[in-house]
């Protein structure tokens, strides 16, 4: 590239950095999708700070960007027969020249809409923030983000303890099939506090409704003395409370993904989704599977999930990891 061809480049980029671009999102309906998308938003919000974003997605991942800066509003879709719910969001859209639109759910409604521009998912092999990244060109991907306010961190700050290190446990999920018993549960925190993360306080998660609470309840009664954040927290809220753990261990869920995005070092659980393992695997700067050794959660001993606790921990800073010996393994 020459010289003029490269200063005309810049002028561009500056030109558009500075345009208020309008951006349609089109998220997920599911809070761990949703998560996972974060990244591409902040990769947009970096390299046009005065863009306005309008965010499309399901009513349970609306929190997922509630505190997202620059957006406009966000147009929640609720699920009608027939694909009904795309017209209210036509709609909504039709009346406005958008500069991008960016459409995760791999719809028509890119097209039917008057835009600049369009990014159309289709669906790849390979992991899933790959897939993403490749709608706009980018490498490396962009990772995925969380956004909190101030109010939101105050509240963590005042739910959890700040002289005992907490770790963060998930076990809810959206299908039974994927959830790992309250008692493997117990026993990996044990293995933990009396390990590597001594003195830990264990601090349970799950969403809003009786289902959760149902679900949450098995770990309740066997960790008498957790904290119990079941139904208790915005996602921003519950975003500010893991980042407040020293580790987060949780079923393949939206709240795992969330804390992954969250930068806590997190282990997601997997065996009923072992098939799509690697599409879906939480990211962050410290994430990683404890793998069962077949298609169910019954699969997945404590101990395994033990050692994928104590590697991710031995590579995540700041946290200072105590090096076992093979002989306090939990054998459950």
């Amino acid at each position: 590239m020459n010289d003029r061809s490269l200063l005309h480049r810049t002028i561009r980029v500056t030109v558009l950095s500075d345009y208020p671009m309008q951006i349609l999102f089109i998220s997920s309906n599911r809070i761990g999708d949703a998560v996972i998308s974060t990244g591409l938003l902040d990769h947009l919000i970096r390299t046009y700070p005065r863009c306005r974003i309008t965010i499309a997605c399901g009513r349970v991942a609306e929190g997922v960007f509630a505190r997202m800066p620059n957006r406009e509003r966000t147009i929640i879709m609720d699920k009608r027969p027939y694909h009904l719910h795309w017209l209210p969001l036509w709609r909504d859209a039709v009346g406005t020249l958008w500069d991008l639109v960016v459409d995760l759910r791999g719809s028509a409604l890119a097209f039917l809409v008057p835009t600049r521009r369009r990014a159309v998912m289709r669906r790849l092999p390979g992991r899933k923030i790959d897939q993403l990244a490749a709608l706009l060109s980018l490498d490396p991907p962009p990772l995925p983000v969380v956004w909190t306010a101030p109010a939101d961190r105050v509240r963590a700050a005042n739910l959890l303890p700040v002289n005992r290190p907490v770790i963060g446990l998930g076990p809810t999920a959206s299908r039974l099939s994927k959830i790992w018993p309250a008692e493997r549960f117990a026993a990996l925190f044990h293995a933990l506090a009396e390990g590597p993360i001594r003195d830990a306080v264990p601090a349970i998660f799950g969403g809003p409704g009786e289902q959760e609470h149902a679900l949450v309840s098995p770990l309740l009664t066997t960790l008498p003395g957790a904290i119990d954040l079941c139904g208790k927290l915005s996602l921003p809220e519950a975003a500010s409370c893991i980042q407040r753990c020293v580790l987060f261990v949780g079923n393949d869920s939206g709240l795992m993904h969330l804390a992954a995005a969250a930068g806590t070092p997190t282990i997601g659980l997997c065996g009923t989704t072992i098939d799509r393992a690697e599409e879906m695997a939480p990211i962050g700067r410290a994430a990683a599977w404890a793998l069962a050794h077949g298609p169910s959660m019954a699969d997945l001993s404590v101990a395994d999930a033990f050692l994928a606790a104590r590697r991710l921990l031995a590579d995540a800073a700041p946290i200072a990891a105590v090096s076992l010996p093979d002989s306090h393994l939990p054998n459950v």
